[in-house]
């Protein structure tokens, strides 16, 4: 068993405030004892179109080299949310994943891009200024696999069939879902990902701003191979706080085996 948390924060224009932030939620997650640790996406800079390109950072950046730094300074896996990634001339939403030594064990690429144009007026194309990642991300860990995923990715079960069959027992999912979806969608979509690959499903997003430029849902959760919440943010910033028992969800596969019972050879 291991204690996971996930940092619920609000970021900004200002970089250096959000790494501020940042630090300060981390240590304090550490102090209570998470030996993981999650960031919301976008966490460093509004999520908007206007500003993904501009704050964008190499492997080697700012943001990368402090959650190296802290992971390896608290002896942590830091999941570090995601931040605007550049590469060559191509701007992708990634998720560092770092191990106690600060080592990058895990880049998550942002598959499935958010394109979408609701009937309310809320209109969002990540594809103008984003570039789609390709490839599945699990990482090691001495407690168990974890499978790395990005807000829009969970609209896809396959996907997360996909990691569950590579061994994931906790699924990560920095996510920032919006006013419109989120009051219908979220609970419902973490836990459906949580109870068809009976895993445990952690998903962190950023703290409503209401002056902000995005206004996020917020509403991180922490959901049990039983599709039951063990822990539940509202909108504003906190840190919620989970206990990841990988033999009770081995128990809950053994009661109800849903992964033996696949046809895949129909379907």
């Amino acid at each position: 068993m291991f204690r996971l948390a996930l940092c619920q924060i609000a970021g900004s224009t200002d970089k250096e405030a959000n790494i501020a932030k940042a630090d300060s939620f981390i240590r304090e997650a550490a102090a209570e004892g998470a030996q993981v640790i999650s960031l919301p996406e976008m966490w460093n800079c509004p999520y908007s179109n206007d500003y993904f390109r501009r704050y964008a950072e190499t492997e080697e950046g700012r943001c990368v080299q402090f959650m190296s730094e802290i992971s390896k300074e608290l002896g942590i896996y830091l999941i570090g949310g995601t931040i605007a990634e550049i590469d060559g001339d191509r701007v992708y939403n990634t998720a560092f994943c770092f191990d106690r030594e600060g080592h990058i064990i895990g880049k998550h690429r942002k598959v499935h891009l958010f394109d979408i144009g609701l009937e309310d007026g809320f209109r969002f194309m990540e594809s103008d200024t984003l570039a789609a990642g390709n490839e599945m991300t699990v990482i090691d860990t001495e407690y168990c696999k974890i499978g790395v995923a990005i807000c829009y990715d969970v609209r896809f079960p396959e996907w997360f069939r996909k990691m569950t069959l590579a061994g994931a027992q906790l699924i990560v999912l920095p996510a920032a879902f919006n006013m419109t979806t989120g009051p219908v969608h979220w609970d419902i979509t973490m836990q459906a990902r949580a109870v068809d690959n009976q895993v445990y499903m952690a998903a962190n997003a950023p703290a409503r701003d209401e002056d902000g430029i995005f206004k996020a849902y917020g509403n991180s959760c922490i959901v049990d191979p039983w599709a039951e919440f063990i822990a539940h943010a509202d909108e504003k910033e906190c840190m919620i706080y989970g206990d990841i028992d990988p033999e009770y969800e081995n128990s809950i596969r053994r009661q109800l085996p849903l992964l033996k019972h696949r046809r895949p050879e129909l379907y």
